[in-house]
């Protein structure tokens, strides 16, 4: 028979479940009024039936949800053969025996022992009985020799061990005997509040001193703490700071010399709750959230239930903080239950639960209809909605658009937001060529609408980043262009290259290249000559900004100049500028050679730069060669009056010596 009592609203309606399937009911199996389950000629396993065999639980169902029990394992009554029988041993008159034997039962068997098929009376202090089945004789006597046999019973059979025979041998003087632990402690796991019983038997000659201590060096204390016979230890009702590693030592009397042993005992503890779930009525539309924290050893592993059915994270339920945060969003009608937090550990189980009423407001707004959803660029997604009739307008607040990358959990949504008055709205911030599930809900004052439908919109993708190169001179005809390669695979498709003489306005190309090269040579070009580069790289979105460099053959030298530094540029074939640039540039550097020869060689040429009347120039008359010059100097003029209203000009004259007085005009 298995209980079954449940406090609650009636009418209630009990059922069990074997393994979690429903128990069907018959004469054989009954269930009684009062819930608890009675089963008749109970079957054991056959055949690869398991029978009546297995975990059974009870659910409770009334109007408000179901609840079920915490299960309870039925097993078949049993007794099979020892796995340990007594084996048989000779023992100095005086020292210590020890017999063994184990059979595992269900339930656990009560173990005896016979000394020549008689009951063995254990009050003897000298006599030991663990609850495993160790017998041990100390101080042993010839009294003691005999046939032992162990006796083990239960509801099920009562088995009987093979004989061993125990022979006391005496009579010589006893000789000195190094201390020797015959079986010492044996790592044991147990539950809070049961009995633990550490073993340790030592014999020598003197007979040695077992004292126990912790590994840890903490104290053992002395409340529960009992010793059996001459050296076993046991803890009565022991706790989680009984847990630790136990040392057995055997001290030989009088001197430092002893032997140890040692066992780890390992004290669980099953689920308790330190919060649990608290029941809640929200209205539809909205979240509610349920929290339970359990504590146990080992830690406990938190199962929740849904009118007692497993639940499952996903639409909108989630679960956080190792399952002990329950979240549901987006309620409804559907949602109202009776949740059960399962906290289950190696040491047992436990159970808290709550109830959700969902409050179904009919004043609320209706949920947002024709939502649709388009992509404006690489982060941006323009959303729109129907406008709602003029009665449903009036009640509501705002809306709020909830956004979630595909693949991605409800934790990791996002919400915006939006006024009363608008339709449509851009969200933006958003990442490129990303796929995103959205959708919309009103709220009044009352509370929030059902969701929308949900939509589902891509970013565009974006184009490359310019492409970042340089180039290397190979010879005076051919040129190797070397680029970077894009940090992030599928960036860029491929690249296109293009080049043009200096001053031509029309570029060669474009030579397209996969994306994998970083490297081309361009041969057959005009030696001695100024070429410009241009490089762009490409995908399915478009292509990059342009990246220039200009190359002299001439110089067999890369330019450093990168127009702009990398900066954006507008490639057109109509960029004649650059060409007038550059030989701009040639001429001004021929004239400044120019003038500097003439300083050099002027010995026969006068420099003059006076200022005088505007558009002319005074030259004195003065004889040729150093005087000459440092005279002309003398009369280089400027009148104030006039600096301030023309501007200063500077005329080259080229004078003979022997040359009269004359005036040059600029």
């Amino acid at each position: 028979m298995l209980d079954c009592r449940v406090q609650g609203e009636e009418p209630i309606m009990i059922t069990w479940r074997r393994n979690g399937v429903p128990l069907p009911t018959s004469p054989r199996v009954q269930v009684l009024t009062n819930g608890t389950l009675l089963i008749q000629s109970f079957q054991k396993r056959k055949d690869g039936n398991d029978g009546d065999i297995g975990e059974y639980d009870c659910a409770a169902q009334n109007r408000y949800g179901m609840l079920v029990s915490r299960k309870a394992k039925v097993l078949l009554a049993s007794l099979p053969k020892f796995h340990t029988h007594p084996t048989s041993m000779s023992v100095d008159e005086g020292g210590v025996a020890r017999l063994q034997c184990q059979i595992n039962g269900i339930p656990e068997a009560n173990i005896s022992w016979e000394r020549n098929r008689v009951s063995l009376n254990t009050t003897d202090s000298r006599y030991t009985l663990l609850p495993n089945g160790v017998l041990q004789v100390t101080g042993v006597r010839r009294v003691d020799a005999g046939i032992f046999r162990c006796v083990a019973s239960n509801i099920a059979n009562t088995r009987f061990s093979h004989e061993a025979v125990l022979n006391v041998t005496g009579g010589a003087p006893r000789i000195y005997k190094e201390p020797v632990i015959l079986s010492g402690p044996q790592n044991l796991t147990i539950n809070v509040h049961q009995t633990a019983i550490l073993e340790c038997i030592a014999t020598g000659n003197p007979r040695p001193i077992v004292s126990w201590s912790r590994l840890d060096g903490r104290s053992i204390g002395v409340e529960g703490i009992q010793v059996l016979g001459t050296g076993n230890l046991m803890i009565s009702d022991v706790s989680l700071q009984h847990s630790g590693v136990y040392v057995c030592a055997a001290n030989r009397p009088g001197t430092r010399m002893r032997r140890t042993a040692v066992g780890r005992l390992v004290v669980q503890a099953p689920p308790e709750f330190i919060q649990w779930p608290q029941s809640v009525s929200k209205p539809a539309g909205g979240s509610a959230v349920f929290t339970c924290v359990a504590q146990g050893v080992p830690e406990p592993h938190l199962v929740w239930l849904k009118n007692g059915k497993v639940l499952m994270p996903g639409h909108n339920v989630r679960l956080t903080n190792n399952n002990s945060t329950l979240v549901l969003t987006r309620i409804s009608s559907e949602d109202e239950a009776i949740y059960q937090c399962i906290a289950e550990n190696s040491a047992g189980t436990n159970q808290a639960s709550a109830r959700l009423a969902v409050a179904m407001v009919k004043d609320l707004p209706a949920a947002p209809e024709g939502l649709t959803a388009t992509p404006l660029s690489t982060n941006t997604l323009h959303i729109s909605w129907r406008e709602p009739p003029p009665n449903v307008t009036d009640g509501i607040i705002g809306y709020v658009l909830h956004i979630r990358k595909i693949g991605e959990p409800d934790s990791l949504e996002l919400q915006e937001a939006i006024s009363k008055g608008s339709f449509q709205h851009d969200v933006n911030n958003l990442e490129e060529g990303t796929t995103y599930l959205l959708y919309l809900k009103a709220y009044s004052p009352l509370g929030a609408s059902q969701q929308s439908h949900t939509v589902v919109s891509t970013t565009l993708g974006g184009v490359p980043a310019p492409p970042t190169f340089y180039i290397r001179v190979l010879n005076s005809t051919s040129v190797q262009v070397v680029w970077e390669l894009p940090s992030k695979a599928g960036k860029a498709e491929g690249f296109r290259l293009s080049y043009r003489r200096v001053p031509h306005t029309i570029f060669q190309g474009p030579i397209q290249l996969p994306f994998h090269v970083n490297a081309y040579t361009i041969t057959n070009l005009e030696a001695a000559a100024v070429y410009e580069m241009k490089l762009v790289a490409f995908n399915g979105n478009g292509e990059s900004d342009c990246s220039k460099r200009l190359v002299s053959l001439g110089e067999g030298a890369t330019s450093n100049r990168n127009d702009g530094e990398k900066r954006a540029c507008q490639c057109s074939d109509e960029e004649a500028s650059l060409g007038s640039v550059v030989i701009g540039i040639h001429i001004g550097t021929a004239c400044i050679i120019f003038c500097v020869l003439f300083l050099v060689f002027g010995y026969r040429h006068s420099l003059f730069c006076s200022k005088g009347s505007q558009g002319s120039w005074s030259v004195p008359r003065n004889g040729a060669g150093h005087d000459g010059v440092k005279d002309r100097v003398k009369h280089l003029r400027v009148e104030p009056s006039l600096q301030e209203v023309y501007p200063s000009q500077c005329q080259v004259i080229i004078e003979h010596s022997s040359s009269s007085p004359g005036q040059g005009t600029g």
